[in-house]
């Protein structure tokens, strides 16, 4: 019997027709990148010189940000042994759990210090600090955190709900689920169950959870400028096999979300194939409702790509650019199931 997810990829099939669009050799060329993702991005910054400042963007790192640590340590406590170590640090905007590295020292490096061991604080993009807080999961919640590796989300939680409630982290990867564990013990988490199986198993069993964080596995578009490998990696054919996963995750997130619950559906790509068209099934084929964003400051959702147009509420959603906003590319969005 054929799934929701793969006639409603089939329904939109076009979507993943780039012949139609207008590319650019020479941008392709100077920035060692397929044509095709060339294309897309015009597609959606439809100025080629916002194309040239994306790609631009992608090709340096980007300022070092961190996520403290309430579990372990308070604000004042954590901002003087930083400095005392010769770490300037400066409050982020919106995050008042994160700071941006301003000034470091040559050593130690900023995972090798003794309070990072200690778990006073994690390592973690600006961007990737987002999701949990739209989510806001509270003390009394039992939360499902659909690909939990390696764990900066899921131990953000854990810091927002004061290591109270419930969270259910599931990753079906074994290697990476280590690394969940190691991070879990370090922050000192302890409101957490580990589950190693793909989420999509999770609906045989009878779960319901008040909210739910789906950081969906994607191309990683957001992220080249620290991967350069997925200039090249990520084909047409590998983008639709991503997007009927993230659809097969998101439906199950539905299926698994409490009435009333709300979900969190993030990606660290910047294609709408991965991004609205996934939220535009949720609120088409699912009834989901998207839930304005008014906490955070930064683009808008696309209404069309490619050819398709996306149910008007998609737009709500928000888009992270690196040469906009100075941080990892990542897609946010906040739905409700009613």
């Amino acid at each position: 019997m054929t799934s929701k997810p793969e006639v409603y990829l089939k329904t939109y099939d076009k979507i993943f027709r780039y012949s139609r669009l207008h590319g650019d050799a020479n941008l392709s060329k100077r920035f060692h990148i397929m044509d095709y993702m060339v294309s897309r991005y015009l597609e959606i910054f439809r100025e080629k010189s916002d194309v040239e400042q994306f790609l631009n963007y992608c090709q340096y790192p980007l300022r070092k940000t961190i996520r403290y640590n309430s579990l372990k340590i308070n604000k004042q406590e954590f901002e003087k042994v930083m400095n005392e170590n010769g770490f300037k640090i400066k409050r982020i905007k919106d995050i008042n759990i994160g700071y941006e590295i301003i000034e470091m020292p040559k050593k130690p490096t900023l995972g090798s210090t003794l309070e990072y061991m200690k778990g006073y604080y994690h390592i973690q993009s600006k961007s990737s600090m987002i999701p949990p807080l739209m989510l806001a999961p509270s003390e009394n919640d039992v939360v499902l955190d659909m690909a939990a590796a390696p764990g900066g989300k899921t131990t953000e939680m854990a810091q927002l709900m004061s290591n109270r409630g419930l969270i259910m982290a599931v990753e079906r990867s074994r290697c990476r689920t280590k690394s969940l564990q190691s991070n879990i013990n370090r922050l000192g988490v302890l409101n957490t169950v580990i589950v190693r199986t793909d989420s999509v198993n999770l609906r045989k069993m009878n779960f319901n959870f008040d909210k739910i964080l789906l950081d969906a596995p994607c191309s990683g578009e957001g992220i080249m400028y620290k991967d350069p490998s997925r200039k090249q990696k990520t084909s047409p054919a590998d983008l639709k096999q991503f997007a009927l996963n993230q659809l097969k995750l998101i439906e199950t997130a539905f299926n698994l979300l409490k009435d009333g619950g709300r979900l969190v559906y993030s990606t660290c790509s910047i294609g709408p194939e991965e991004d609205e068209f996934i939220i535009n099934y949720a609120v088409t084929e699912l009834g989901m409702k998207v839930i304005k964003n008014v906490s955070f400051n930064y683009s808008n959702g696309i209404k069309e790509f490619n050819g398709i147009s996306f149910e008007e509420s998609v737009s709500q959603c928000i888009r992270i650019y690196p040469h906009i906003h100075n941080t990892e590319g990542f897609f946010i969005c906040q739905l409700e199931k009613e």
